[in-house]
C-alpha cells in the first residue's frame, strides 16, 4: 500500500515539514471533498501566480490554520501580535480571540435578541460550531475569490462561499439545495504578505436563511432575517 500523500494545491503550507506544529486533531487535515466541491462549482479559474490566486489560496490557508492549529506561534499566514478581524463593522477581534472563538462564531456574532438568533454564537464552543456546519455541509463549504480590486499592502476583494445543505442544521432537515453568500473583504498585509488586519462585510441572511427557510424544516419558527 502506498504511503504517498497528495499535496493540497490550494494550501501549500500544509506540507511544510515542521514537526513542532500542534494540530487540533493530532495531524494535518485533508481537503479532498471540499476541493472537489470547489473545482466543480467555482465561477472563476485564476491564472497560476496571479494576485487573485494568491489571495484565494492565502485565505484558504488562513482558514485551515484557524480551524486546525492550536497555537498562534504555528501560524504562517498572519502577524499574530498585530492581527485584527473586523466583521460587518463590529469591534475587531485579536488573533487570540479569533482562535478561541473559531471562524464560524467569529463571523456569526449577532446583535439580535437572544430569542431571535437562529444561530447563537454565545452558546457555541469552537468545537460545537464546527460540528454544526460540518453536519449541514458534509461535502464542505467552498470559498472562491470573485474579483480583486486593489493590490497590497491593502487588498480589496469580493468573494463567494457555498455548500450543499445535505445534513441537518439545528433540527432543520436538509433539502440538498445550494446555500451560498457573497461578500466583500480587505486584507492589510506586510511585505511578506502576512495578514495584519482582515475586514469582512456580508449578509448573514444569505447563509442562515438558506438553512432555515427551506420548506422542509422540522421546526416551524420563521427565519428572523426574512422580515
Amino acid at each position: 500500500m502506498s504511503n504517498i500523500v497528495l499535496k493540497d494545491k490550494y494550501r501549500s503550507i500544509l506540507h511544510d515539514e515542521d514537526e513542532n506544529i500542534q494540530w487540533r486533531h493530532g495531524g494535518p487535515p485533508t481537503y479532498g471533498l471540499v476541493n472537489q466541491l470547489f473545482e466543480q462549482g467555482r465561477t472563476k479559474e485564476w491564472p497560476e501566480g496571479s494576485l487573485e490566486e494568491i489571495v484565494q489560496n492565502g485565505i484558504k490557508s488562513w482558514e485551515m490554520e484557524l480551524s486546525h492549529k492550536i497555537r498562534l506561534q504555528d501560524f504562517k499566514t498572519i502577524v499574530p501580535e498585530k492581527f485584527k478581524l473586523f466583521v460587518n463593522g463590529r469591534e475587531g477581534l485579536s488573533a487570540e480571540e479569533t482562535l478561541s472563538l473559531g471562524s464560524y462564531n467569529a463571523l456569526l456574532k449577532s446583535s439580535l435578541p437572544e430569542n431571535l438568533k437562529p444561530y447563537n454564537s454565545n452558546e457555541e464552543t469552537f468545537e460545537s460550531s464546527h460540528e454544526v456546519f460540518k453536519s449541514a455541509f458534509p461535502r464542505g463549504f467552498a470559498w472562491e475569490v470573485i474579483k480583486v480590486y486593489t493590490g497590497p499592502p491593502e487588498i480589496a476583494f469580493k468573494f463567494r462561499h457555498w455548500g450543499f445543505f445535505e445534513g441537518p442544521f439545528k433540527g432543520h432537515a436538509p433539502n440538498g439545495k445550494i446555500v451560498q453568500f457573497f461578500g466583500l473583504g480587505t486584507l492589510k498585509v506586510d511585505d511578506a504578505l502576512k495578514v495584519e488586519e482582515v475586514e469582512i462585510y456580508y449578509d448573514p441572511a444569505e447563509l442562515l436563511g438558506g438553512l432555515l427557510s427551506n420548506g422542509d424544516s422540522t421546526k416551524t419558527s420563521p427565519c428572523p432575517f426574512s422580515n
